[in-house]
């Protein structure tokens, strides 16, 4: 019996095996230098051992790459050609856009899977759609992000930011100043931005602080270990994930935020009732509610699984990267106390322009300096840090000396994070200089080196309506306090080795001292 069962280990294992490293020689047999993979974890192993976050594994694999235009890697068992070439990356992502139109279908929901089936809505948002249904989407979804569509919703947005630092003044006991979680912080703050914006809701999560929707964003959003598991087994075993019906996300979160939309859906349609919102906007698509637009081609018919699914990763997306991005900024500028000083005086310039008037749209967009620091800040810490491309048609590029033929079904990987980390194209990155996006030298900056939002048409189409909320909340920070280190401070700033999200390895901590 012991003999049995060791044999069928032996062959357990060597099943195992084979099957894990199938793919190991597939830049071998195509003559592309390549990272050699370790078993199953490919090139990822200390991201899913949780000893290194995801970013800097990134940019070390980048650097591996050397000069090479083309590097491979491994997802796991998935090989990835890495672009590391600005002007490869330009035809990729524009000239040859026809060729990589999709992103690879590790989510996308099939065209068997019942339509009404919410378990896998991320499958069905906007990002893994593929094809005529993405291009349908995305223009539908485009007149919601416009600058006319961004000048309404910063009213709501700079409400919510006054509310915010209001609740700070109140709270505060010290004048020696008060210690804040920035990440706490910053998302209760894109929580009620995204409740109105998007699903119609008047909600204050400083005041209500264990308010049902601030819980269940948190709840989706937050990235345990269990969790970082199931993404691993959904990417490896995705045909016996559905069969198992593996779901990514907090099932209870996820069925609250399909009853909300659902049951917004059915009251506003019953009601007539118009909102300038995401989700009034979603259903003149649908033709449940009357739209004053032209329509010149026939309306596609989407489910009430799409329109939910559009609402939820807009909430999933806008939830956590804006507050990292507002994080970040935070973080930045409490370790440059000379931008910080420079800041707030374009802050004070505005404030005595606006002469006691609310700040305007308009006002927001003008300042120079704040597009200069925000952008440095999406510069050395990207929130995608890399983006891909999957080939639907056969392609040949000329590089390093040799003919590079990418295949249908190849995966093309754009690692963001290494370009933006390149001091080829950034001199001393690691350096935050927000003068690098002056006037004088922003033009400078080649658009296919810097992508924080993506590239081409598939870049994020809430790349807007995220800066603005960052800058709203930005202005009013340095406006009444000076951001200065707090105990809990990570400082030089080490990154957490917890996976997917980018955080330092204490938290977003700073503290704020009120100004006279």
């Amino acid at each position: 019996m012991l003999w049995e069962s060791l044999a069928l280990l032996a062959i357990a294992f060597a099943l195992f095996y084979r099957w894990a490293t199938a793919n190991n020689d597939f830049f071998k047999d195509r003559g592309i230098p390549y990272e050699k993979p370790t078993l199953y974890f490919g090139n990822m192993a200390d991201m899913f051992l949780r000893k290194k976050a995801m970013f800097d594994v990134v940019c070390n694999l980048y650097k591996k790459g050397g000069s090479s235009k083309f590097f491979g890697i491994f997802e796991q068992r998935q090989p990835l050609f890495m672009i590391r070439d600005p002007d490869i990356i330009k035809q990729i992502t524009i000239k040859d856009f026809d060729h990589f139109i999709n992103h690879r279908n590790t989510f996308g929901t099939g065209g068997d899977d019942d339509p009404h089936d919410m378990s896998n809505l991320f499958g069905s948002s906007l990002f893994s759609m593929r094809d005529a249904r993405w291009k349908d989407m995305r223009s539908t979804l485009s007149p919601a992000f416009t600058g006319s569509k961004m000048r309404q919703m910063f009213q709501l947005m700079n409400q919510v930011a006054k509310e915010a630092v209001g609740c700070l003044k109140s709270e505060q006991t010290s004048e020696e100043g008060t210690e804040l979680d920035m990440k706490d912080y910053s998302t209760r703050f894109t929580n009620d931005v995204i409740a109105s914006t998007a699903f119609g809701l008047q909600v204050n999560s400083f005041q209500d602080r264990d308010n049902t929707f601030y819980m269940m964003g948190k709840k989706l959003t937050t990235f345990s270990f269990w969790q970082n598991i199931k993404f691993m087994l959904f990417f490896t075993w995705k045909k016996l994930s559905k069969i198992l019906k593996l779901e990514l996300f907090d099932k209870k979160s996820t069925q609250y935020f399909v009853r909300l939309v659902l049951d917004a859906m059915k009251y506003r349609q019953e009601h007539n009732i118009i909102r300038p919102d995401m989700i009034n906007m979603l259903m003149e698509a649908q033709g449940v509610l009357p739209t004053e637009k032209t329509k010149t081609t026939a309306v596609r018919e989407w489910s009430d699984r799409d329109i939910v699914a559009q609402c939820f990763v807009f909430f999933f997306a806008g939830f956590e990267t804006s507050a990292v991005l507002m994080c970040f900024t935070a973080h930045e500028l409490m370790e440059n106390q000379d931008v910080q000083e420079k800041l707030y005086e374009e802050v004070q310039q505005v404030d005595r322009d606006l002469d006691g008037k609310e700040l305007t749209y308009e006002a927001i967009m003008g300042m120079k300096y704040l597009d200069q620091v925000v952008s440095e800040v999406l510069r050395k810490w990207p929130p995608a840090i890399a983006t891909d491309r999957e080939c639907n048609k056969d392609i040949t590029y000329e590089a390093d000396g040799q003919k590079v033929e990418i295949k249908k079904g190849d995966i093309i990987w754009l690692p963001t994070c290494g370009f933006h980390r390149d001091p080829k194209y950034f001199e001393n990155p690691d350096k935050f200089d927000p003068e690098r996006f002056s006037e004088e030298n922003k033009d400078s900056i080649n658009q296919f080196i810097y992508y924080p939002f993506g590239l081409g048409q598939r870049n994020c189409i809430g790349s807007r309506f995220a800066l603005l909320e960052a800058k709203a909340v930005i202005y009013y920070l340095v406006k009444d306090y000076l951001i200065t280190p707090a105990k809990k401070s990570c400082i030089p700033l080490v990154l957490a080795s917890s996976g997917f999200q980018l955080a330092p390895k204490t938290g977003f901590w700073i503290k704020l001292v009120q100004r006279n």
